[in-house]
């Protein structure tokens, strides 16, 4: 893993940033000020909005954090700035960068496309003499999942219906048996499942799912887990969707009731072994879970494979998995004046002759993107990123989306220097922005068609997604849409806020280096301040 990532690393490095030298020996550095920025843009507005904020950050557990923010009209005219142009980690406010140029690029109404294909067809008898495919083409929510998002995240089952409707569809056109193999591609992107800067201990769980163009049901397993029926019994585990993907070492034990629950679980990189250990208290309620799944291709093809013979089909040949690796194909080209590189571009695939036998066409993008920043659904994010470099750049890789994203956003008049994103769901640390490109970046979305379209993804203070419980029974309550982030040590809010004047403002509150147990509440504050100008 370390060296695929230091070479993802790299590639990007080149790509996206052309920064000094000397800065990017600070990359971890948030407070970084961009070149050029005057100290005047330091200095606060005279208003007792900031009166206020600056009495929040000069409290003593505020000040041992760095804040930058910036607070602007939704005509992008300067109200508020701490630090405004210093570079600070967006964490998942990077998914406000990703969304907005797919609305821009792609638009609300593009769909994703997932499809079973032959290289023969069926004939009389129901056979098909050579191999039958499932092909994805990034599509994020081949799952339970309930669309559109209402306020929360609602699964039904089967988690993998999608699939089973395919396998309905080649039983209803008759087929019984394939003579070759079963491929599960998802060479429609470059097979990077990680971005830069991921951390290793992310990586076994929903949040840190792989990517893949081929991704079903986010590419988790829920594993639920309840104490056994008497004390010192093993703890019972079950799964959604039900298979034998992953195999349980299961050492957990119930304890008696009123003890404390202490549960230990492992799975190692390229493992599927998942290891259970501890102890559980009988009168435990148990708790609920998704692990991410190792390889996602993989995954649906057995899965799929499983659903057709459960139907009557007999498969002769093997189940296997059709990736576009990074390393089938040359890194991309460094103009050498200092430009942009290009994108890798996979060469022309020869001609196939390939027979549709069964389709799935996703919801509108726009009920997805609502997902992606209502419920920061970083997977979504990722294959957002890279569907936007297959269809703008050629390139369904993190290079191929981050080229198109930077364009955007320097057509948008954001400069080069305010941003460095190395992935598309903000999970990489190395990801860094300036509160002024994340507010004029809002302002531009404020005056695009699909304006009330994008603020609708963003979560609702009060109301749903990652805000539900934030701004609750305050006047703010209903008036805040805007976008949440944290990793440890650094927490981001940036989005809309209408005051008690009745107009709305741009903001974008970075807050990096922070041991504040509490930093929601400050940030809150901060908000609420904004909120009364």
């Amino acid at each position: 893993m370390s060296l695929f990532l230091t070479r993802t690393r790299f590639w990007v490095f080149l790509l996206l940033c052309f920064v000094p030298v000397a800065a990017g020996a600070q990359a971890k550095s948030a407070a970084k000020v961009v070149p050029g920025k005057k100290e005047a843009a330091n200095r606060p507005a005279h208003s007792q909005m900031a009166a206020q904020i600056e009495a929040i950050l000069a409290e003593p557990e505020a000040v041992r954090a760095h804040w930058a923010i910036s607070v602007t009209t939704l005509a992008g005219r300067p109200v508020y700035g701490h630090n405004p142009g210093q570079l600070g980690t967006p964490a998942s406010n990077t998914k406000i960068f990703t969304t907005t140029a797919a609305f821009a690029l792609l638009g609300p109404n593009y769909r994703f496309r997932t499809t079973v294909e032959s290289t023969a067809p069926i004939d009389a008898q129901g056979n098909i003499t050579g191999n039958l495919m499932l092909i994805g083409r990034g599509d994020p929510n081949l799952s339970g999942r309930v669309l559109p998002f209402d306020q929360k995240t609602e699964r039904t089952t089967p988690s993998l219906k999608a699939l089973e409707d395919m396998a309905d569809t080649l039983v209803k056109a008759g087929l019984k048996t394939v003579s070759g193999d079963l491929i599960a591609d998802d060479s429609y992107f470059i097979q990077e499942r990680y971005g830069a800067g991921w951390s290793e201990d992310d990586l076994m769980w929903d949040y840190g799912a792989p990517v893949s163009a081929l991704s079903v049901n986010d590419n988790q397993i829920f594993l639920n887990i309840l104490p056994g029926t008497q004390t010192g019994a093993l703890a019972q585990y079950t799964l959604e969707p039900p298979d034998t993907y992953y195999v349980f070492d299961n050492t957990l034990t119930t304890a008696e009731a009123k003890t404390q629950q202490s549960i230990g679980i492992d799975r190692q990189p390229g493992s599927k072994v998942v290891a259970l250990w501890g102890s559980l208290p009988i009168d435990d309620k148990g708790l609920s879970l998704g692990l991410a799944i190792e390889d996602p291709a993989e995954y649906a093809g057995i899965a799929f494979r499983r659903m057709l013979e459960a139907r009557g089909v007999v498969i002769q040949g093997q189940t296997h998995e059709q990736h576009a690796r990074p390393q089938d194909f040359a890194p991309p080209e460094v103009n050498p004046l200092g430009g942009p590189s290009l994108p890798i571009v996979p060469p022309v695939p020869s001609p196939t002759v390939a027979y549709l036998l069964a389709e799935h066409q996703s919801n509108p993008l726009s009920d997805d993107l609502r997902v992606i920043n209502k419920a920061s659904q970083n997977l979504h994010a990722e294959l957002l990123l890279r569907t936007l470099g297959r269809h703008e750049a050629g390139s369904g890789s993190i290079e191929g989306g981050a080229a198109v994203v930077r364009k955007f956003l320097e057509d948008v008049g954001i400069p080069d220097e305010a941003f460095v994103f190395y992935d598309g769901s903000g999970v990489s640390r190395q990801n860094l922005v300036t509160p002024e490109a994340v507010t004029t970046l809002l302002c531009y979305a404020a005056r695009q068609p699909w304006a009330a379209q994008f603020r609708d993804t963003l979560p609702l203070a009060g109301v749903d997604g990652t805000l539900s419980e934030r701004f609750k029974h305050t006047p703010l309550q209903g008036k805040v849409q805007a976008k949440t982030g944290t990793l440890t040590g650094a927490s981001a809010l940036s989005g809309y806020v209408q005051t008690q004047r009745g107009r709305w403002l741009a903001f974008s509150i970075l807050v990096d280096d922070h041991q504040i147990p509490k930093v929601r509440t400050f940030i809150d504050r901060i908000v609420t301040a904004i909120g009364q100008e």
